[in-house]
């Protein structure tokens, strides 16, 4: 799964890879030819005493040194660009992804875990790469050139290599046996901690409300220990490689000096050639060293893979037309024929046999018990879901067949959690509509019964809003997300439970003011609260997913006992009428 991810996300650099070969080349021709020149110092220049050949040798042996670092230089800088590049490019397309998921998607993962895969994840695969360009391309040719130099140097003492090396890769084949499953366990755990953290962290004002202070901190330190113990136990296979692999390299050495020093007893090897032998053995088992604890990095990074790939590789459940109806034969419309919706894996549907019609002008309520399928419904015309059965018409054509940007155009939703984005208020009234001037924002505000508490503020609406708009009441968020909404000015307002913050003289007054303002458009209000939605033009009320009854206050009072079930367990007898 990793080739695979790389192979796809490497081909736009291909001359940069073209290019990093020679570069890399030309740093190990440098770095190979020294050991060879220092050589030829010591027996033709430090033994004879022939300073000249020293001095000679010498300035070969700086310009080779020279050459050397520039390559070097060079292919660090080509292969960092590369990885860098990579993980932008990863980040991008599951950010992309993540972005055409529908809710189904969404609860399939979960932020917490598509928040790892975005960062984490393609941070491990990133590196993989960086280090794969900067250390195992040149290992290869390290290993090669190396392996001849010293043969050149001396055939007898190249039979070290044939003990050493073979050890060396059964003891990496070994550890990255084992460190497999571990980096699939630590992902998981990882998973498990943001998660915890996450929900800690936006669950603050209930832990403390309910005392659970205790009980959650316990809960987040045993997650946090079992990432710990895994964590560790990775940490025993890796760190226990180095002093092993120190343990080799200084035995084939010892081997090499024990047997080399015979030699050049017996007159067999001069002492420059023994020097360069033992260079080229220490650059051959540290850079298959540095190749192989590139490789211990892939099993994680495999795994990371693995999980970058199964988002890219998850096909949206909501798929946008292409390229979609952009021109509509009718204004505000809004229609469900014959609609069936369920959720995944559930018994039974949540909306069956809905047939709903609203018309520009109108103030249509929803109204049920909870779990009757109420925001389904707003959340099938937003497109959300996409119904299982019928269709869900917006201006006359339905919603599948609708460019995305068009539908976003023609609706105006205020979800039932109302979210600000960081930044400040004056940004996040502008987030559908950029363009508006200041006196629009304000005209939303005031509408939307927010410019009191706006104008309160220090900076008015260039005032800061913190990320999810916990700085400001539950009351304040709705307001703001109302008036969010009457900036863009749509054909079609959805207001999902958007007043249950509000008292009931701010509610009454945001109520008057919008009918006003949403004259010429379709209202459709989802509510739990009688007085919210008794002057709508036309109340619908669900039960189990169908709807029971509709029309307005009066008539379902006298005829439908669903409605005048909901409406009396809120107000007396008096009050309803």
């Amino acid at each position: 799964m990793l080739f695979r991810l790389l192979r796809r996300h490497l081909r736009p650099y291909k001359r940069s890879l073209i290019l990093l070969l020679p570069l890399q080349t030309v740093s190990a021709v440098g770095m190979l030819t020294l050991p060879a020149l220092n050589a030829d110092i010591v027996d033709q220049g430090v033994v004879t005493g022939d300073t000249g050949h020293i001095v000679r040798v010498g300035g070969v042996m700086l310009l080779a040194a020279l050459v050397q670092a520039a390559g070097t230089v060079a292919a660090v800088l080509v292969g960092a660009r590369v990885a860098m590049a990579v993980g932008r490019d990863l980040r991008a397309a599951l950010f992309g992804r993540v972005q055409r998921f529908s809710a189904q998607e969404m609860a399939r993962f979960g932020s917490p875990s598509l928040i790892t895969r975005t960062t984490n994840d393609v941070q491990q695969v990133q590196m993989v790469v960086l280090l794969a360009l900067t250390m195992m391309l040149m290992a290869p040719i390290m290993v090669v050139g190396g392996g001849a130099m010293a043969l050149r140097e001396s055939a007898p003492l190249s039979a070290v290599l044939l003990f050493s090396l073979p050890a060396m890769a059964v003891m990496f084949g070994i550890a990255i046996r084992w460190m497999q499953p571990l980096f699939r366990r630590l992902q998981g755990h990882l998973d498990a901690v943001t998660r915890i953290l996450r929900d800690q962290i936006t669950g603050m004002r209930v832990m403390r409300a309910f005392v659970r202070e205790e009980p959650e901190r316990i809960r987040f330190a045993a997650t946090n220990e079992e990432l710990r113990r895994v964590s560790g136990r990775v940490g025993f296979v890796m760190t226990s490689l180095f002093p092993l692999t120190t343990l080799l390299a200084n035995v084939s050495g010892v081997a090499v000096l024990w047997f080399g020093g015979h030699m050049v007893g017996d007159g067999t090897l001069q002492v420059g050639s023994l020097i360069a032998f033992m260079s080229y053995l220490m650059m051959i088992l540290m850079t298959i060293t540095l190749a192989i604890f590139t490789i211990l990095m892939m099993p994680r990074a495999a795994v990371c893979a693995e999980r970058v790939q199964e988002v890219l590789d998850t096909r949206p459940s909501v798929v946008p037309p292409d390229p979609g109806v952009w021109e509509t034969p009718l204004r505000g419309t809004l229609e469900l024929r014959d609609v069936e919706f369920g959720y995944p894996g559930a018994e039974e549907p949540v909306l069956q046999d809905l047939d709903l019609v609203a018309r520009p002008g109108e103030i249509v309520a929803v109204i049920g018990s909870t779990g009757s399928g109420k925001t389904t419904l707003l959340h099938l015309v937003t497109r959300l879901f996409d119904a299982r059965r019928g269709a869900v018409l917006v201006n006359g054509v339905d919603v599948r067949e609708l460019a995305p940007a068009r539908l976003s155009e023609i609706i105006g939703y205020v979800p039932q959690k109302a979210y600000l984005f960081a930044g400040t208020i004056a940004s996040n009234l502008r987030y559908g509509r950029p363009d508006a001037t200041d006196a629009e924002l304000w005209r939303a505000l005031d509408i939307a019964q927010a410019t009191g508490f706006v104008a309160s503020m220090p900076n008015g609406l260039e005032s800061e809003v913190a990320q999810g708009g916990t700085n400001v009441s539950g009351g304040q968020r709705q307001r703001l997300a109302i008036a969010r909404v009457l900036v863009r000015r749509p054909e079609i307002y959805l207001f999902d439970d958007s007043f249950s913050a509000l008292d009931h003289v701010t509610d009454a007054a945001l109520r008057a003011a919008l009918v006003a303002e949403t004259r010429d458009a379709t209202v459709v209000i989802v509510a739990q609260r009688v007085t919210t939605i008794r002057h709508a033009d036309r109340i619908v009320v669900l039960d189990e997913g169908r709807i029971a009854g509709a029309g307005t206050h009066e008539e379902l009072m006298a005829g439908n006992t669903v409605y005048r079930e909901i409406v009396l367990s809120q107000l007396t007898e008096r009050e309803a009428a």
